[in-house]
């Protein structure tokens, strides 16, 4: 059967003092895959859009700020994530710069300033756990990881650089 991920980005929005990080706490929609989870921005790529314009798109519409200068710190492939066990591909990227103000929430739930190191307090993906410190290490490299999942929980993780 060919390989057919649904594309995606996935951005994480650092503070003017780089010690704080914006997350969407996904709590508006109850019928949400990511109820009570708390994620990075981003979504689906569309037809004739490249990754960084996907990224840039998508912080505009989840977040109303306008993307400076954009990091691209890895790709993950997430076999069998979707709700209906979807294979997923992300591009992850850190934003380092924005313009505008972030609105208190969006249509998925509240937009919240989180300082890096309580990431880790945060109901998150099971996954982000192994991931997330790979976006703000600092490394130049980006990583390229595979994370399959199965019935929401994730079965494995690995990277190259």
């Amino acid at each position: 059967m060919p390989y057919r991920p649904i594309l995606a980005t996935l951005g994480y929005v650092l503070s003017e003092d780089r010690r704080r990080v914006l997350m969407v706490h996904r709590n508006a929609r109850p019928d949400d895959h990511h109820l009570d989870k708390y994620n990075g921005l981003g979504g689906k790529l569309e037809p004739g859009e490249d990754a960084m314009a996907g990224m840039r798109r998508e912080i505009r519409e989840e977040a109303s700020i306008e993307c400076g200068r954009m990091n691209l710190r890895g790709t993950i492939n997430w076999p069998g994530f979707g709700k209906n066990g979807e294979d997923w591909f992300g591009f992850l990227f850190l934003i380092e710069s924005f313009g505008g103000q972030v609105p208190a929430s969006n249509a998925e739930g509240s937009l919240e300033w989180v300082e890096l190191n309580r990431l880790d307090s945060l109901n998150l993906w099971e996954g982000d756990r192994h991931f997330l410190p790979l976006v703000f290490d600092g490394d130049p490299r980006p990583f390229h990881g595979v994370m399959p999942y199965r019935d929401g929980r994730m079965l494995d993780w690995t990277y190259s650089r």
